[in-house]
């Protein structure tokens, strides 16, 4: 394939940008089918030290323009960091994450030397492949955003991720890109067909396939209440004092809901110094159980005694029976670098504002169930939501119901609310369980197992909404097999790898 260098960056800068518009606040899904086929065709036929540059190019435009806000929280949030430092950290992020496009770049430009249908054959298995190691790097795995997520949205396609997880959506979207991008690499006209027949049998899927998708039965109800606190970078002593009125109004949210229809009452991811070490907290948490007559759900920061006599903090979710009595206790596992810990504090001494106002939490060990009139649940806090493997723990265990608990005031007006709710509606959808989700700005929403938001409350609202649920105790293939597809694209990968380097055919 003929392409000046110069049509060749256009196509990496069109590739990058049309991957950040798939997803929230741009909210362009179907760019994310043409995205990988620009980088393929800039890549294919090139140069190694240009392709290096055009999967560099689509990391620094997408992970900057999908992600900003992580710049803005860290200067909004992190005790008074500059404009430098917080950038910094995002351009560090963004480094780390062009590895993944410019490894890809690199293997396609080189396998498409050989032959290009290999090439595009190699395309969605590599891709997936670097997605599934994005995910589970240590310390920096960072699985935001796949591209599987921007097919999501359609009620249809979303059912395949019962079967392969996310990253079943992410192969079949890189297969079209693939196919798109063999057609314009190496016209003929078995690429011809292959595309156009791929292209309407997806598009009737996307279209008349949400017809066909069964509806769940609900036979229990929550009431999610959005506290609706404005983030604060810290808390004063007198907090409870002068947030006295607050208090008393969700309290009464809580109690009137359950009045009115009984059932669990969940508050979100601790949203303020909410501690059941605290004296005057403690107390209106057993008013809310004792005078609703229900299970209350809190998110609260918990303080355990370790052998060593040192008090360590857990991001924890607390289950009080009416009587006040703790039933169950989760301990957040996955905790968010530069958010409730700092990884490798002695090597970024430039941020060290930042890592002053960061204490560190203890993570948990245990992907816990806990008991419920009528079933099980699980619940899991706020940045777990992203990592589909662990979160399919709590269903293999024996969850029958997952509730998702965040604070997501920390992301003010940006996109990655919107973005958050796109990934943790999946969860949903890949274990065939209902997913409460109770924030503390929103968005507060009931999710049923086939993916569909029933009931949503505005955000930034103080309110509780009234979600239906049911429990379900069928298991999907991905729930019992985990990420089979990832491991079956890194054995693709390396089958075509090896069969790429071993292979003397010229390019077709």
């Amino acid at each position: 394939m003929k392409l000046s260098p110069r049509v060749r960056l256009l196509f990496a800068i069109a590739s990058g940008l049309a991957l950040s518009f798939s997803f929230p606040n741009y909210n362009l899904p179907l760019l994310a089918w043409i995205a990988v086929a620009l980088l393929m065709l800039a890549a294919i036929g090139a140069r190694t030290r240009e392709a290096v540059l055009y999967g560099f190019i689509n990391g620094a435009l997408f992970y900057p323009l999908s992600v900003p806000w992580i710049a803005t929280v860290m200067r909004q949030y992190g005790n008074n960091i500059s404009w430098f430092a917080a950038a910094g950290i995002l351009a560090l992020m963004t480094l780390a994450g062009c590895v993944f496009p410019v490894i890809f770049s690199v293997l396609v430009c080189r396998f498409s030397r050989k032959n290009i249908a290999m090439a595009c054959a190699l395309a969605p298995f590599l891709w997936v492949t670097l997605e599934f190691l994005r995910e589970h790097l240590p310390i920096i795995g960072f699985p935001w955003n796949l591209i599987g997520y921007a097919a999501s949205g359609n009620l249809a396609l979303v059912q395949l991720t019962a079967v392969t997880g996310i990253l079943g959506l992410s192969l079949l979207v890189c297969a079209f890109n693939a196919s798109l991008a063999w057609t314009f690499a190496a016209p003929s006209s078995k690429s011809r067909r292959v595309t156009v027949a791929s292209a309407i049998i997806l598009t009737a899927i996307a279209i008349f396939g949400p017809r066909f998708v069964p509806r769940a039965h609900a036979d229990h109800v929550a009431h999610l209440v959005q506290t609706n606190f404005a983030q604060e970078e810290t808390y004063p002593p007198n907090w409870m004092q002068t947030h006295a009125a607050d208090m008393q109004q969700l309290e009464s949210l809580s109690i009137e809901a359950a009045e009115r229809s009984p059932g669990l009452i969940a508050w979100p991811e601790v949203p303020a110094p909410f501690t059941l070490q605290d004296p005057q907290f403690t107390a209106i948490a057993n008013r809310i159980a004792k005078n609703s007559g229900e299970d209350f759900l809190v998110g609260v920061v918990d303080w355990k005694l370790s052998p060593q006599r040192k008090y360590l903090a857990s991001n924890s979710a607390v289950l009080l029976s009416p009587s006040g009595q703790r039933l169950f206790t989760y301990d957040k596992i996955h905790l968010v670098p530069f958010g409730e810990y700092v990884p490798l504090r002695r090597y970024l001494f430039f941020a060290h504002s930042l890592i002053d106002s960061i204490g560190d939490f203890t993570p948990g060990h245990t992907y816990g169930v806990g008991p419920l009139p009528g079933g099980h649940f699980s619940v899991f806090i706020c940045y777990e939501a992203i990592f589909s493997d662990e979160i399919r723990r709590f269903a293999d265990n024996g969850a029958q119901l997952l509730i998702n608990i965040s604070n997501d005031g920390w992301f003010g007006r940006s996109s990655a609310p919107a973005q958050h709710l796109m990934m943790a509606r999946v969860r949903a959808v890949e274990n065939r369980r209902w997913l409460l989700r109770c924030t503390n700005t929103g968005f507060t929403v009931d999710v049923d197992p086939y993916g569909r938001i029933v009931a949503r409350l505005p955000r930034f609202t103080r309110a509780q909404l009234d979600a239906p649920y049911g429990f379900r105790s069928n298991v999907t293939p991905f729930t019992r097999f985990g990420e089979w597809l990832a491991w079956l694209c890194v054995i693709m990968t390396v089958v075509l790898f090896v069969l790429g380097i071993t292979r003397r055919q010229p390019a077709a």
